[in-house]
């Protein structure tokens, strides 16, 4: 295993253990996570490994062989929020947070090294906060939950690193199972295993690369997560997981900032689909999800506004070729779209993609199948 092997010869002795933590594409549910809704994410077989030994010494080694730089050393009473650092934040910050909930973490030697893409909006910063925290929680005998790890993972993420994100990636990482997506909701972290077998009924889900992040998500992220909060105050609920789909007319009428009104509007319709996708799912009618894959996509571009041109284009590219339903996934201004296809129609469809994207002057995108993969585990 080269994890282990490159572990030792960074730090002179074997690892303890090996862990592995996935990346995640999200089905259907963004910008819903942070309003206590619900989301419906599947685990990639793309990892994020970690070789780790405990120390006891209160001194915290990384080292990525992903990242450019020798080992960054820290001392774990020492760690500071929001102090940069890079990818070696995501890690130190688990570790700040582990600490910060009354953990006894000492210190550890960590060696990581990642098959999820960076930038692609597929949760690479959750993998490497998760399989961190689960490698701490099994050396330090801590005996903290998936959901519980996740929560510090995401602490982590919000209060150390200065990213606000919701809950939905960690526990996507932590908690998935293969062949399955995650039906969470992000209120109390209850989630259901969903059976997800698309070979099975002779679909494809394909992840669309771009390969291109706008600056324009540089702070829009939050942007919409105040603007949602807002909304929330205005209607009086704790969240907006609190308004029903049948009342958002009633409730849009009550907002008067335009904003906040489409915002609403896309995270209330949002959680809507979730429910309607897992209930086609439920059903067996899996290939009616396409429609509302479009659906999705076409309010987080006019109502949430985090779309771009690359991604447009493989929503129009692949939906006029033969797919059933396409949208971006994740944040947005770039990253990835996701495209469900008859297996026989894949290769047609992700031509037609990549062939639209030559036409338009852009780079040639990354496509690959999704198949639901486990969650983080020891190796």
């Amino acid at each position: 295993m080269t994890v282990a092997t490159d572990f030792e010869t960074l730090y002179g002795s074997a690892p303890d253990g090996v862990w592995a933590a996935p990346g995640r594409v999200n089905l259907i549910g963004e910008y819903t996570d942070f309003n206590d809704g619900f989301v419906l994410p599947l685990a990639l077989p793309h990892t994020t490994v970690a070789a780790v030994s405990r120390r006891d010494d209160g001194v915290l080694r990384l080292h990525s062989g992903d990242a450019d730089g020798g080992i960054v050393q820290l001392g774990v009473d020492a760690l500071e929020p929001l102090s940069g650092g890079g990818w070696a934040a995501y890690p130190a910050g688990v570790v700040w947070a582990l600490r910060a909930a009354g953990h006894p973490v000492t210190g550890a030697d960590v060696h990581l090294a990642s098959t999820v893409p960076t930038g692609a909006g597929l949760s690479s910063s959750a993998a490497l906060e998760v399989v961190t925290a689960l490698a701490l929680n099994d050396l330090f005998g801590l005996g903290l939950t998936r959901p519980e790890l996740a929560r510090l993972a995401q602490r982590a993420e919000n209060d150390f690193v200065g990213v606000p994100c919701g809950v939905m990636d960690q526990m996507a990482s932590a908690c998935a199972q293969e062949g399955h997506a995650l039906h969470l909701d992000t209120r109390d972290l209850s989630y259901r295993q969903v059976p997800f077998d698309l070979a099975a009924e002779g679909l494809a889900l394909l992840v669309v690369d771009t390969r291109v992040k706008h600056a324009l998500g540089d702070g829009a992220y939050a942007e919409r997560r105040a603007g949602c909060e807002a909304g929330a105050r205005a209607l009086g609920v704790r969240a907006l997981r609190d308004v029903d789909a049948a009342h958002l007319p009633a409730a849009l009428d009550r907002l008067d900032d335009a904003t906040v009104r489409r915002y609403v509007r896309h995270v209330v319709s949002d959680n809507d689909r979730v429910v309607r996708v897992i209930s086609l799912l439920d059903a067996g009618a899996t290939r009616a999800v396409g429609p509302v894959l479009t659906e999705g996509h076409a309010s987080l571009r006019d109502d949430l506004r985090v779309s771009c041109p690359e991604l447009d284009l493989v929503v129009e590219a692949a939906n006029a070729a033969g797919a059933l339903g396409a949208r971006m996934t994740g944040g947005g201004f770039g990253g990835s779209a996701v495209v469900l296809v008859g297996t026989d129609g894949a290769e047609e469809v992700g031509a037609a993609v990549r062939k639209a994207f030559a036409d338009a002057g852009y780079a040639e995108p990354g496509i690959f199948p999704a198949v639901p993969a486990a969650g983080a585990r020891r190796l």
